[in-house]
């Protein structure tokens, strides 16, 4: 459920043009949660809305229920919390051992929503929570359904504070999408974003990650 702030650098469309929902930075969608198993609609509302003392609430009711369990769309709470940045929220769920590697719908996995948002501090926690470098390299070379990367999310978005922490423990600026697009390519050229990335797809650079 990640949602792009551009269409892979290809397609600049209208909202929900080719099932892709473009939503303003902190907006909640509306959602009566009628396609949510009953026993998790107050965890998925708690969830999507960043009420900690409900979420917390919820899940010690969570009765036959998983925490992994998709609540929306396809998306546990743990991807809707960080597509919304609920902070508080991603770190209970990840307190109550929330999985960094479910996936949604689309493939994606919650650092693909945190990376789309740009929250910072929520990648940050997701990362800290692999539980091996094994781990932490299929969180880094995850794909979803269009191929994209943690990193590709966040190129698009223009998180350049992101960008600089994927790359630093190994994220690859040179893998391409079903697009064919890398990283560098989604961003805006000539922006911070764009420099970054393209100082890290030369050779010395490259050179320099083998090491």
């Amino acid at each position: 459920m990640a949602v792009p702030g551009r269409h892979n650098g290809i397609i600049d469309g209208d909202d929900d043009e080719n099932g892709i929902i473009l939503v303003e930075e902190g907006a909640l969608p509306e959602s009566n949660f009628e396609d949510t198993p009953p026993h998790l609609r107050d965890f998925a509302a708690a969830a999507m809305h960043g009420d900690v003392d409900a979420l917390r609430q919820a899940l010690d009711n969570l009765d036959g229920g998983s925490i992994d369990e998709p609540v929306e769309d396809g998306d546990t709470a743990l991807h809707l919390t960080c597509l919304y940045g609920h902070l508080s929220c991603v770190q209970l769920l990840l307190e109550r051992g929330a999985s960094v590697e479910a996936k949604d719908e689309d493939g994606g996995i919650p650092l693909h929503d945190a990376c789309a948002g740009g929250f910072l501090e929520i990648a940050q926690l997701l990362i800290d929570k692999a539980d091996s470098s094994e781990c932490l390299k299929r969180m880094l070379e995850s794909v979803d359904v269009e191929g994209d990367t943690p990193l590709h999310h966040a190129a698009r978005g223009e998180h350049e504070e992101i960008v600089q922490l994927l790359l630093s423990i190994g994220a690859s600026p040179t893998k391409t999408n079903v697009y064919g697009k890398t990283p560098g390519e989604l961003a805006e050229l000539n922006t911070e974003t764009w420099t970054i990335l393209e100082a890290a797809t030369r050779p010395s650079a490259m050179a320099s990650q083998v090491l």
